[in-house]
């Protein structure tokens, strides 16, 4: 294979000369770009992608610190995020906070910017990582610091719409179906779950609110837990549409109907929470769209070198289906 000292020799000039005519310096001779290109053409050479850009200080890569790569939600909003980074000619790594190793790779800094969404990663590695060459953007956590830009959802109203909408209807206990403890987005809408129920004049009941760690999986088993210690609400917000769903087939299996024994109100609006039946009422925010604007948030600041830290907060939605009772209720009036 080919080497620049290679093409150096036989075009007959220096080095520095060759690597002037690959980065198009206008500083060549139109004589001399064309003579050195024909020799890497001849000799089919091809720069070393990962020296030349290790001596820009640039890599034209963007690093995702993500929690997981499983289930619908966390591929729309990676596919909103690829897409951006792909019209900008660069690549997409990803990699998950679960091992020890992700924030000695931050550390590292073998790409040009970071993307978090991953509560495990210290605020204070960010804010010492983080710089105009090296912007940092978070979508788990409010972070005030320069150079660190924050994309997040509106939870707190989202939830506190979801849990005032049951109220609404009439349900006066409402469960809450929590994802990780940890969890910057679990926090806010568990905050704004028990804000609506202050508001509607609800007690908080902690009997009826369980873990289900964010999985279809987990929300099966907290709703186990809830039916198995005899403290079922009359309704049920999760704090996401995979929890949700997982609580549907606990309580069909058990004999209750939703909604007409227990009502469900998720958080995400996934493709399938149209499809399940009951379908699936749920707060509704722009997952793929999240991933595109916090991703053009990084590529903005890398342009543009943003000292002053962005913060961008994403509305939600309520969409109303057949899991909350509102036809049932309806009907009923009628």
């Amino acid at each position: 294979m080919a080497t620049i000292k290679d093409v150096a020799k036989q075009a007959g000039v220096s080095v520095s000369t060759v690597s002037y005519v690959l980065n198009n310096d206008p500083r060549v001779s139109e004589l001399t770009r064309q003579k050195v290109l024909s020799v890497v053409d001849a000799l089919n050479y091809r720069p070393n992608a990962t020296a030349r850009n290790l001596k820009r200080r640039k890599t034209e890569t963007i690093a995702l610190f993500v929690t997981g790569f499983g289930g619908p939600f966390f591929s729309s909003v990676i596919e909103g995020l690829q897409e951006v980074v792909e019209s900008n000619g660069y690549d997409l790594i990803a990699c998950s906070t679960g091992n020890d190793s992700s924030s000695r790779f931050l550390q590292e800094k073998l790409f040009d910017a970071a993307v978090i969404f991953g509560p495990t990663i210290p605020d204070e590695l960010l804010v010492q990582m983080a710089s105009s060459s090296f912007p940092i953007a978070v979508m788990d956590r409010e972070l005030k610091a320069d150079h660190v830009h924050q994309v997040l959802i509106d939870n707190v109203q989202g939830a506190y719409n979801a849990t005032k909408h049951l109220a609404g209807l009439g349900y006066r206990t409402i469960g809450y179906l929590s994802g990780g403890v940890n969890s910057y987005n679990n926090q806010k809408r568990f905050e704004g779950y028990k804000s609506a129920l202050e508001d509607a004049g609800l007690p908080f009941q902690v009997a009826y609110t369980a873990q289900g760690h964010f999985t279809e999986q987990g929300g099966y088993q907290a709703t186990r837990s809830l039916i198995m210690s005899g403290k079922v609400p009359e309704a049920i917000f999760s704090a996401n549409d995979e929890m949700a769903i997982g609580c549907i087939q606990a309580l069909t299996e058990a004999g209750y109907k939703v909604p007409e024994d227990v009502a469900i109100v998720g958080f995400d609006d996934l493709r399938l929470s149209s499809y399940v039946r009951p379908a699936l009422t749920t707060i509704k925010h722009p997952m793929r769209e999240w991933g595109s604007i916090v991703t053009h948030t990084i590529f903005q600041a890398l342009h543009d070198g943003l000292a002053e830290p962005k913060k961008i907060l994403l509305d939600t939605e309520l969409v109303v289906r057949e899991s909350c009772g509102v036809q049932l209720k309806k009907t009923v009036s009628q």
